[in-house]
């Protein structure tokens, strides 16, 4: 075999392995091969001629035989105008002699192999591309990492730690005895989710329905209006009753336990399956509407908003805690640890209320409300010597517990909020001035006539009557408009002296000033300066009109004089218990000397003549085994709708036992409208339950010496009185 000296073709491939590659024509079309390096035919390989029925070629030289079809001879060397062969390259291998074409008629020749594209050019866009896109990602991470690490990060913290506020627990409010009027329990609002209501979750058509039956009984609800809200097109929530107690959530509870168990054996479908809750504390009030005005309430955010639940807001809250912790998807992560803050309970209030008397208070005052079908009314029950306040009931009155169907206009606590005119009660105050100022004794005279013409107006006393001969225990016994007219007008050398010295002791009986308990919206009073005083106010502040109080004002007028003489600042809080359980009594009340005991010693034998003597006024407040002193009043009441008088405040105020005195009661009662309006008649029975009540609540020895007879009247035919003592 001539050729190449091993068995590959020029292309490195083994000879007559695989398919021949069809070699590149020459130029001019096909005809005798190109000789390389002067070889001629001999550097064809014996294939060809094998394949054209030959032998192996003959020497060296030309080839001997012709292409089929060619017209020409082989071996005739290079065809004029050819080109030389290239190097490597052979000719394209002869179809044998009667051999079909495996092109079909028509089809054209193959125009040679296909060439492949430079690879160099595209791998040098790529890897720009790659470079470019790596460079902005190295950017990139670069301002993550780098530059805005601190913001990223605080971000990051932001979504990821969570912080959530720990509500305090209310501090709770008792009586002086411990026992709770107003605490915080543990709640529930139950809530729902309508979809899960709907046929296709729910398995059953009328599941709102069905729901709304077992739901209505426990939580006090509308069956129809409970069925609405789970039936409520495409809501997801809704809150079907608030501040649930923990019994009713567990009996829904039950509920729901029972419906499940059934539908998971296929018994029927769980119809309640919707039914959420939502814990929280509650603030209840476990005596419901007793002593509602003193304590208050609290609004929807659990924060006072009347009474000593607003005035003492800042302790009974305390102070609310935090706890952060790591979250993912909306819950914690148990791994990560969590930072809290505990919260700090608000303090425990003690009050100087007595639960027992506060009842006796509010019940007598109700029923006697309710009789005379009045507007309202007040008691008020004080322990004279420490000022301590131990019952302040008023009626109408509120469940604090039930806020939603109160009353207006009966929250809040009218025997501190309402300033009233006090009529004859008020009368105590100018008997205090005449006597301590000497002007004159309970045995002066003075006469009394039936009308008394005076500035601009006619004064009369609460009867007709003709000339009375009084003494001045008589003028307080009978409530004589007229003679406490005459009698304080000898004050002062003056009218405008006599207003100025009766002036002067209203202030230091607290009139025009609050009473110091700090109560919200607790009233001053009002009390014009002396020299602002009209022509009839005059004459009408020394009986009680002209002015306005509160019930406690008033109350605490009386106990001064109990206390003789002096006023002791009336108290509603006891003590404060703090976190860390130790009590805390309350500040010392401020005492003030405002009368001498021997006037307040006088007065109270002057005010038992009220009670005592068959001619006094107050004679419906008698007590078996104790005596009695007190005071009437019946005074033209102002209307707060049109400013103008209409109808008539009545009360009674006095302390017992006269003669060692421990407890002070007021009671009032605005505009009553059926039977007597008299407060001797009306308000003295009042006075003499709840005193009574109090009495044999405290332990208080009954009365051990009779009361002295101070004499009402005087006969003019007799001689008069003894020298020093002043008749008007």
């Amino acid at each position: 075999m001539t050729g190449r000296d091993d068995d590959r073709d020029p292309h490195g491939r083994p000879a007559g392995g695989g398919r021949p590659r069809r070699p590149v024509p020459p130029p001019g079309g096909r005809g005798a091969a190109r000789s390389v390096g002067g070889q001629g035919a001999a550097a064809r390989g014996p294939a060809r001629r094998e394949r054209q029925g030959q032998g192996p070629a003959q020497g060296g030289g030309q080839g001997q035989g012709h292409r089929e079809g060619s017209g020409q001879p082989r071996g005739q060397g290079h065809a004029p105008g050819h080109a030389q062969a290239q190097p490597g390259r052979v000719g394209p291998p002869r179809r044998p002699a009667g051999a079909r074409s495996l092109r079909g008629p028509g089809r054209p020749a193959p125009r040679g192999p296909v060439r492949l594209g430079r690879p160099r050019p595209r791998l040098r866009l790529v890897g720009a591309a790659l470079t470019i896109v790596m460079a902005v990602f190295v950017v990139r991470l670069l301002q993550v990492q780098a530059v805005d690490a601190s913001a990223y990060a605080s971000k990051a913290a932001v979504n990821r730690w969570v912080t959530h506020e720990v509500t305090a627990d209310r501090g709770t409010i008792t009586d002086r005895t411990g026992a709770d009027l107003a605490t915080t329990v543990d709640a529930f609002d139950v809530t729902a989710d309508p979809y899960l209501f709907t046929p296709a979750q729910a398995k059953v058509k009328d599941a709102p329905q069905q729901a709304a039956e077992l739901l209505a009984p426990i939580v006090g609800g509308d069956a129809t209006k409970i069925a609405q809200q789970l039936a409520a097109p495409g809501s997801r929530y809704q809150i079907i009753a608030r501040q649930q107690s923990p019994q009713a959530w567990n009996q829904i509870k039950d509920l729901k336990a029972a419906f499940a168990a059934k539908a998971a054996k296929g018994q029927g479908a769980d119809v309640l399956a919707g039914i959420f809750s939502e814990p929280h504390s509650k603030r209840v009030y476990p005596a419901g509407d007793l002593a509602a005005g003193v304590i208050g309430f609290v609004n929807g955010d659990g924060q006072g908003a009347g009474g000593l639940e607003s005035m003492l807001d800042k302790q009974l809250s305390g102070t609310n805690g935090k706890i952060r912790y790591a979250q993912s998807n909306g819950r914690q992560v148990p791994t990560a640890g969590s930072q809290e803050q505990p919260a700090v309970p608000g303090d425990d209030v003690e009050l100087t209320l007595d639960r027992d008397i506060q009842w006796a208070a509010q019940s007598a005052i109700t029923a006697q409300v309710q009789k005379s079908h009045a507007d309202r009314g007040y008691v008020t029950v004080m322990d004279n010597r420490t000022g301590e306040v131990l019952a302040m009931a008023d009626a109408p009155g509120y469940d604090p517990n039930d806020l939603a169907h109160a009353d207006p206009h009966a929250l809040g606590n009218a025997a501190v909020q309402d300033a009233y005119e006090p009529g004859s009660v008020s009368k105590l105050m100018s008997m205090a001035a005449i006597l301590d100022t000497g002007t004159a004794t309970p045995t002066t005279r003075v006469t009394v006539p039936g009308t008394l013409p005076r500035a601009d107006r006619v004064f009369h006393d609460d009867v007709d009557h003709g000339t009375w001969y009084l003494t001045l225990n008589g003028v307080l016994a009978k409530s004589s408009n007229i003679g406490t007219i005459l009698a304080s007008q000898q004050l002062g050398k003056t009218q405008a002296q006599a207003n100025q010295v009766l002036y002067s002791y209203l202030k230091k009986f607290g009139i025009g000033s609050p009473t110091g308990v700090g109560f919200p919206g607790e009233t001053p009073g009002i009390l014009a300066k002396p020299q602002n005083w009209n022509a009839s106010q005059q004459f009408t502040i020394p009986f009680g009109q002209g002015l306005s109080l509160s019930a406690l004002q008033a109350t605490s007028v009386y106990a001064t004089i109990a206390n003789g003489g002096v006023r002791v600042q009336p108290s509603l809080i006891r003590g404060i218990t703090g976190p860390d359980g130790r009590f805390v009594p309350a500040p010392a009340p401020k005492k003030t000397r405002v009368v001498s005991a021997r006037t307040a010693t006088t007065l109270s034998q002057m005010l038992e003549s009220v009670v005592g003597s068959e001619q006094g006024t107050g004679v419906y407040a008698r007590i078996d085994g104790y005596r009695v002193a007190g005071k009437t009043g019946t005074a033209n009441r102002v209307d707060p709708d049109t400013g103008r008088y209409k109808g008539y405040t009545s009360s009674f105020m006095g302390f017992a036992p006269a003669d060692n005195p421990r407890l002070t009661v007021s009671c009032v009662i605005q505009n009553p409208t059926r039977g007597s309006y008299f407060g001797g008649e009306i308000c003295g029975p009042v006075f003499k339950k709840v005193m009574e009540f109090g009495l044999k609540s405290l332990g208080v020895a009954p009365s051990g010496k009779p009361a002295p007879d101070l004499p009402i009247t005087f006969d003019p035919a007799e001689p008069a009185p003894a020298a020093g003592q002043k008749a008007p």
